[in-house]
């Protein structure tokens, strides 16, 4: 893994400065809700409802600077409800944030 910080991290950093255990609670609320709105992806069944979960997810995304999911929520907007390439895509770049481990104050 590389010792650079993600977008994400910098976010995190930037909002909770060197408290540590106020970092892993926003990371744990943004992971939280990027997974909420993911089920809520694979559960929708019409048009509407697909389409809010990922202006959601994507509004979540932007909002912690995870680029990479709001790439993927971007994208998910205008596919059809259950698209499982979308689906697997987005699940994935989830799990990935979910693996990271958040970078430890040098300080």
């Amino acid at each position: 893994m590389s010792l650079e910080p993600s977008a994400l991290d910098m976010t995190l950093s930037a909002a909770a400065g060197n408290d540590l255990a106020l970092q892993a609670e926003l990371r744990q609320a943004f992971l939280v809700s990027a997974r909420r709105q993911a089920d809520l992806l694979r559960r929708s069944r019409c048009d509407a409802n697909w389409q809010m979960a990922a202006l959601r997810l994507r509004a979540i995304a932007a909002s912690f600077h995870a680029d990479e999911l709001v790439a993927l929520a971007t994208a998910a907007v205008t596919a059809a409800p259950g698209e499982p390439t979308v689906l697997r895509s987005l699940e994935a770049q989830v799990a990935l944030l979910e693996r990271q481990r958040p970078l430890q104050s040098s300080q």
